[in-house]
């Protein structure tokens, strides 16, 4: 039996990222857990933010970002940037994690994480308490442990996901796509 409940954002588990923001000098480091993928060719994936954040401003203003995808070593990391304001604090320097140069984009990406996704800012959609920043993948940065036959390993990122205000790790395979088809 199935109880009816309240329309709420129930679905899990999801990504919990870190989005870098601004440029070399002056960067901002946002957690996220409202992101995924919209569209293949052109690669397409998005982040939703409050108006009200700080770093929603810098998004609008310098048109790209970075999805930085932390590890379970970066899990204190990942909730400190969702806990603080960029407005008060440098989380890069108060959280000890070191900007890196993107290839693509003027952004820095966090040096810690696995695996970044270099963004161009392609539209904004308000939706209601959040705006969707919908951005094209431009490069993809990943650490050389994770690469097997030019593919990223993601069971082996250890990458951690968000379920229901709790951090979980997801690297487990149990099955790949086309299972139904042997």
């Amino acid at each position: 039996m199935k109880e009816y409940l309240q329309p709420s954002t129930i679905l899990a588990p999801i990504p919990a990222v870190m989005v870098s923001c601004g440029n070399m000098e002056q960067a901002n480091i946002t957690t996220i857990a409202w992101t995924g993928v919209l569209n293949s060719e052109p690669p397409l994936v998005y982040v939703s933010i409050r108006p009200a954040r700080y770093s929603y401003h810098i998004i609008k203003e310098t048109k790209e970002f970075v999805i930085n995808l932390p590890d379970e070593a970066l899990v204190w990391h990942t909730d400190f940037c969702g806990t603080k304001s960029g407005k008060e604090i440098d989380k890069f320097r108060e959280a000890k994690l070191t900007k890196e140069p993107c290839k693509q984009i003027k952004t820095p990406g966090i040096k810690e994480c696995p695996i970044n996704l270099e963004c161009k800012l392609k539209e904004i959609k308000p939706l209601g308490s959040h705006d969707m920043f919908i951005g094209e993948i431009v490069n993809v940065n990943a650490k050389s442990d994770l690469i097997e036959n030019g593919k990223i390993n993601i069971a082996k990122a250890n990458l951690i996901t968000y379920l229901g205000n709790q951090y979980y790790v997801a690297n487990k395979k149990i099955a790949e796509r086309g299972i139904c088809l042997k």
